[in-house]
């Protein structure tokens, strides 16, 4: 018994070291693709491999992120981005996750509402937003509900195929103990679905990003998606490029932000 024990604990620990080790090469891996192509950009700049003022080096486009961020404008800029993307992320995830659970739990809703969501489902969001601009303007309110829209489909989907998914045992059992609808909601429900709606709230993270710098390219007056339209314009290829780089930095957090809240309120799916 001993042995087995001093066998389970030697097992263990290079296990999780593999794992970790693992993680850790694929990170540097992909850091160094990244900075393979960060060095073929500048050397094709450079070298003149790529003739054209719109193809700055990437140090210049660097350097003018960085001056852009020193300067504190930026921020702000990407800041009203942000509070769009974050206040129609929260409206259109939470009514997902509601509207989901309940049409998979009542066939007269599901009857009645699923229709018009698989109709409405497969309109590009951009499509959308011209028509919209007769009826909200071109204010924050015509971007929250584009980014709520966008947000919406991801974790519905997932939310209802959750349900689906669940093993009819579980909801079996809560009917043996007589369990009310809401608590089996709360308690067997809601729980058993939280993997597939994290999955949906995660494609929503991205998506809520996206359509917020599109829609303040089409029809906007500030955000980080008309400042690379307006750079574009002013012939500013290393402030266009900047506001990209602001993007994918700011896109590669909240996933692992995402991921993190992830581990933490749902370990058994931690990936962060």
């Amino acid at each position: 018994m001993s042995t087995i024990g001093t066998i389970e604990s030697v097992q263990r620990p290079k296990a999780a070291g593999q794992s970790l080790r693992w993680s850790f090469d694929t990170r540097v891996y992909g850091l160094l693709l990244i900075v393979a192509l960060l060095v073929l950009w500048e050397v094709s700049a450079r070298l003149g491999w790529i003739v054209s003022s719109y193809w700055p080096p990437v140090s210049l486009v660097i350097l003018a992120a960085l001056r852009g961020l020193a300067g504190g404008d930026v921020l702000v800029t990407l800041l009203a981005t942000l509070r769009r993307a974050a206040i129609g992320y929260a409206s259109g995830g939470m009514l997902g996750i509601v509207l989901g659970l309940l049409l998979a739990m009542n066939r007269w809703l599901r009857y009645a509402i699923l229709p018009l969501v698989e109709i409405v489902r497969p309109i590009p969001t951009p499509a959308v937003i011209p028509p919209l601009i007769l009826f909200l303007g071109v204010d924050d309110a015509l971007k929250i509900f584009i980014i709520a829209l966008a947000s919406f489909f991801p974790v519905f989907t997932n939310a209802y195929a959750g349900v689906s998914a669940i093993d009819d045992t579980l909801l079996q059992t809560a009917r043996t103990f007589r369990a009310s609808w809401m608590r089996t909601m709360t308690q067997v429900i809601l729980p058993a679905t939280l993997p597939a709606i994290a999955a949906g709230l995660r494609t929503a993270t991205s998506l809520a990003l996206v359509v917020a710098v599109i829609s303040e390219m089409i029809a906007g007056s500030s955000g980080i998606g008309y400042f690379l339209v307006e750079m574009q314009y002013a012939l500013r290829p290393d402030l266009m490029y900047a506001a990209v780089i602001y993007l994918a930095v700011t896109g590669y957090t909240l996933n692992r932000l995402f991921l993190f809240l992830e581990a933490r309120f749902i370990p058994w799916l931690g990936k962060a």
